[in-house]
């Protein structure tokens, strides 16, 4: 299988974005396929969750992305077997201004990400919550989005404007890029709002969404204060059980995919 970019994408902050990446990489990884996550947001937060410490992000993706390091020097190890990270600090907020001034920034990324694919089944992108250039470089060089959208009121409005922004970058820039899934978060089924925006949510998007939900977990919560994903700090959680789920069915829809190709 060749290396599949995913970027996880919600202009919206707080919807479990980082989340997501943290943890549905590890349950990738611990199928033994080989991850490579890559912190695109100037917050550094996927760094911070997998316990990598701020001396240890002297060479990170701003200085791939400005040329002052190969991106393949970036790459660093974490405590998952299988799965290695390129950081992030609150440096990357300077990138936004220098790719400005570069011939065809939009692309940078994915120039740069081509030398790291032979290496992965999977890279997975932790995106800023804004529509930024920094996003922008992250649809263009990404096989898909993955959408993390959190079971509230505004959920459905915010997602209208992401998915007019993806439409554009593959009228433009990327014809390629798929969107890979809704996956909806925070959820509580005792909520009645939570019941309603899924109904919304499934009733428009269909098979876009993905069947399993992320539950308001308060293990997924504490994890990130010990530097772990939620999967290594209570395998047994709702929380971590729901990301393996999405993982298997993250694998399983891909598999139909290619299936489907051969078939046609």
């Amino acid at each position: 299988m060749s290396c599949r970019v995913i970027s996880i994408v919600n202009q919206k902050g707080g919807v479990g974005k980082t989340t997501t990446t943290i943890n549905l990489s590890t349950a990738l990884a611990a199928i033994n396929k080989s991850i490579l996550v890559l912190d695109l947001d100037p917050q550094g937060n996927a760094s911070t969750g997998f316990g990598i410490e701020n001396e240890e992000r002297t060479g990170n993706i701003y200085h791939a992305l400005v040329g002052e390091l190969d991106i393949t020097d970036t790459i660093i190890e974490t405590s998952i077997p299988n799965l290695k990270i390129i950081t992030s600090t609150v440096d990357l907020s300077g990138a936004e201004l220098e790719l400005l001034e570069i011939n065809n920034r939009e692309f940078r990324l994915k120039w740069l990400l081509e030398k790291c694919k032979k290496n992965f089944d999977f890279i997975l992108i932790d995106c800023p919550p804004s529509l930024s250039i920094l996003t922008l470089n992250a649809l263009v060089a990404s096989d898909s989005v993955l959408i993390p959208l959190q079971c509230e009121f505004f959920a459905l409005e915010g997602l209208s404007h992401l998915l007019k922004t993806i439409s554009l970058v593959q009228k433009k820039l990327n014809s390629a890029l798929e969107i890979e899934g809704i996956v909806l978060t925070m959820y509580d089924s005792r909520n009645r709002l939570t019941t309603l925006v899924e109904n919304d949510v499934r009733q428009c998007l269909g098979d876009l969404v993905f069947k399993t939900v992320v539950p308001r977990n308060v293990r997924i919560s504490e994890a990130p204060s010990h530097g772990q994903p939620a999967i290594i700090y209570d395998l047994k959680c709702q929380g971590s059980i729901a990301y393996i789920n999405l993982a298997k069915e993250l694998l399983k829809k891909m598999k139909c995919k290619q299936e489907e190709l051969i078939g046609s």
